[in-house]
């Protein structure tokens, strides 16, 4: 048993964990050399498995770490029955419900807007326009990048990649070579962008509603993150074809209301900062709040007649009878209803997944092996690895209730790996897996691989780069 505790915290360090932990003198058990720790691990990991073995078995990643979730916290539950205080349990359970019902509401709202944003034909509209200009192929490269670069702080990496991948296939389908280097060049921008901003992903949405950064104090980021999209896109910069693509005359109209709900987007994230800011309270009640904006506005649209002549820029396509004047067909419901549940369901299996085993004890374990053994700053750079091989969600999980002990600057450092490792392969991060996918045969694992030097090389410049810029933030904790 003794080799399984020793290599337990190297596990969990690409493991999930919004728990408690095990925290001395408050009466929870050390389970971890137990038969109930063991087969606890033993079975996250092989649910954890599964879901890397999605994309082939087509079982959705929610499932295993839900039934694996409820399985572990059973066992806990039965170990704890008879020799400790049994309320410790349910206590630690409610604990990381509370806190996935923070994330899960933030998440919610902004998913509903971008799906509003999209069924507006927003990012159509935007890739008819990038198509229309008639770039050159290299030019092309550097503009998606940046438009990447530069959305994913606002929008989820996985939209962003998945906006400017169709503006790729729109120009370049004949040229697989053009099409793969500029989808590496989105994933590795996508998630650069993500990591400067409270918005860009979800590991930096937890960073700051821990409490361990604040707002504006991840632009410190801005920096670095820009180095690491930069380096790799000025190495494969040689790569692409100079060459042009055929002209395109695409036209794509905005629906009605489109520009409003952009509008009410942006006020819904000054809201969420302004409550967190100034009234100290949760951003999800901002996000929530800002949700609201959007109801009234789908209300509007509903109940007022479309202008007779259009709006400019804002024909709606979609419309129904009621009451006898054109009105328009937008229904919120249906989109909130299209918020990506898979992901929030899988989030909550996570969640409570690595909730548990931060209670058997692994994640002061873990804590012990990483950050006292091996240092923050080695310890942070290695997160980065492992965010390329899982999902950086459960890494950013782990460290955060590892609770280390650690400088604003090293807390930068693991916000930074975590968000822009998961470029080093592209089954790193959800950009990635689902670029391959939309662009099938022409943007590949091996493809991606083929640039992993490159990829590294500005990984490695942007940890220096925020070790320089950033110096006066790594004094004492």
């Amino acid at each position: 048993m003794q080799p399984l505790r020793i290599l337990a915290p190297l596990l969990l360090g690409c493991s999930p964990a919004l728990a408690s932990g095990n925290l001395p003198g408050s009466g929870t058990l050390d389970l971890t050399g137990t038969t109930t720790g063991m087969v606890a691990l033993g079975i996250f990991c092989f649910a954890y498995l599964v879901v890397m073995a999605e994309e082939f078995t087509d079982l959705r990643k929610s499932k295993p770490v839900i039934l694996a979730a409820g399985v572990i916290w059973g066992m806990i539950a039965l170990a704890y029955r008879g020799q400790a205080d049994h309320s410790i349990v349910e206590s630690a359970l409610r604990h990381n419900t509370l806190e996935f019902a923070e994330l899960f509401l933030f998440l919610l709202s902004a998913m509903t807007y971008v799906n509003t944003m999209d069924e507006r034909q927003v990012f159509e509209a935007l890739r008819a326009w990038l198509v229309r200009r008639g770039f050159g192929y290299r030019q092309l490269f550097w503009i998606t990048g940046f438009i990447a670069f530069f959305l994913s702080p606002v929008l989820d990496n996985l939209t962003t990649a998945l906006v400017m991948c169709a503006v790729l296939l729109a120009v370049g389908k004949d040229n697989e070579r053009f099409v793969g280097l500029g989808c590496i060049n989105i994933v590795v921008a996508a998630n650069a962008g993500g990591a400067f901003s409270p918005f860009g992903d979800i590991t930096t949405l937890m960073v700051w509603q821990s409490g361990r950064v604040h707002f504006n104090t991840f632009f410190l980021l801005f920096v670095p993150s820009l180095v690491n999209f930069v380096v790799p896109a000025a190495i494969m910069h040689f790569a692409v074809p100079s060459g042009k693509p055929a002209p395109v005359t695409e036209q794509v109209s905005l629906r009605r209301g489109a520009k409003r709900v952009i509008f009410l987007f942006a006020c819904t994230i000054f809201t969420a900062v302004s409550f967190h800011n100034f009234l100290h309270l949760p951003p999800f009640l901002g996000m929530m709040t800002g949700l609201a904006y959007l109801q009234l506005l789908s209300y509007y649209l509903k109940q007022t007649p479309d202008h007779p002549n259009g709006y400019p820029g804002e024909a709606d396509t979609g419309q129904v009878a009621m009451g006898g004047a054109a009105k328009s067909g937008f229904d919120f419901f249906q989109r909130l209803a299209r918020a990506e549940w898979d992901t929030l369901l899988f989030f909550y299996g996570v969640v409570l997944c690595v909730g548990a085993l931060g209670l058997i004890g692994y994640l002061a374990l873990a804590s012990n092996v990483l950050y006292t053994g091996m240092g923050a700053t080695v310890a942070n750079t290695a997160i980065g690895f492992l965010s390329a091989i899982v999902d950086n969600i459960p890494v950013m999980f782990a460290v955060l209730n590892m609770h280390p002990d650690m400088a604003l600057g090293q807390w930068l450092l693991v916000t930074l790996t975590a968000g822009v490792g998961g470029s080093l392969f592209s089954i790193g991060s959800a950009a990635g897996v689902a670029l391959m996918g939309q662009a099938r045969g022409k943007y590949t694992f091996f493809g991606h691989l083929k640039w992993t030097p490159a990829i590294l090389a500005g990984y490695a410049a942007s940890i220096l780069a925020h070790m320089w810029i950033n110096a006066g933030t790594f004094g004492p904790a």
